[in-house]
């Protein structure tokens, strides 16, 4: 983990944002950083995470943090946790968000262009500024999406994991789809440094924390909801 300074530069009409910052402190998509204002008495840092480059630094997702200010220096810690990790094989990607327009999938919708492969979003809510060359579906394709690609990475809120559960009933992942990761949005306290336990996620042979573990995890890894 490194640590240095980034500044708060832009803020976009969608909640996203951008820093800027050194290229080592840029996290790959799924990855996060701790951001802490230089000087704010605020308790805890904001996990940050990757949308897509930009320059001098790197475009994050909304939610934008209520007592940033623009031009504020942040001090920033990582690139933190497990990202997402495409296949070389993949060919057909599904990104799926569960929760929010899926801003944090955007990163490996990028890394999917640059390899020519089929690219589907499906998304909860409206999204906008989508490249022509990805399909959006709505959330009510979920299982043709998924029966379509072999590669799906999904985004989520741990607690509403018993939902994509529930969407998931009676699909069969193999062998259409080779690989499945999801991205599990908790609480990061302690950005690994306490081991606190606040993002604990059950897996099939114990516990894992999702932070350092995390937080992309393999979808078949999962057993239950938090």
């Amino acid at each position: 983990m490194q640590s240095g300074n980034g500044e708060f530069v832009e803020v976009y009409l969608d909640g996203s944002f951008r820093i800027g910052c050194a290229p080592s402190l840029v996290p790959a998509p799924g990855q996060y950083l701790l951001a802490h204002p230089a000087g704010s008495a605020a308790p805890l840092a904001e996990a940050i995470f990757f949308v897509d480059a930009a320059p001098g630094g790197f475009h994050a997702a909304p939610p934008l943090p209520d007592s940033w200010v623009l031009g504020k220096s942040i001090d920033l810690k990582g690139p933190l946790g497990r990202g997402f990790a495409l296949p070389n094989s993949a060919r057909k990607i599904a990104l799926i968000a569960i929760d929010g327009p899926g801003s944090r999938l955007h990163g490996l919708m990028r890394q999917g262009m640059n390899q020519n492969l089929e690219i589907a979003l499906i998304s909860a809510e409206p999204v906008f500024d989508i490249p022509e060359a990805v399909e959006v579906q709505p959330i009510q394709a979920f299982r043709d999406v998924v029966h379509w690609a072999d590669f799906i990475a999904l985004d989520l809120e741990w607690k509403n994991f018993t939902g994509l559960k529930d969407l998931m009933e009676g699909l069969e992942l193999i062998p259409a789809v080779r690989e499945a990761q999801v991205l599990i949005h908790t609480l990061l306290p302690c950005g690994t440094l306490a081991s606190c336990g606040a993002c604990a996620v059950p897996v099939r042979h114990g516990w894992k924390m999702a932070c350092k573990d995390g937080p992309v995890f393999r979808l078949g890894d999962l057993t239950g909801a938090g």
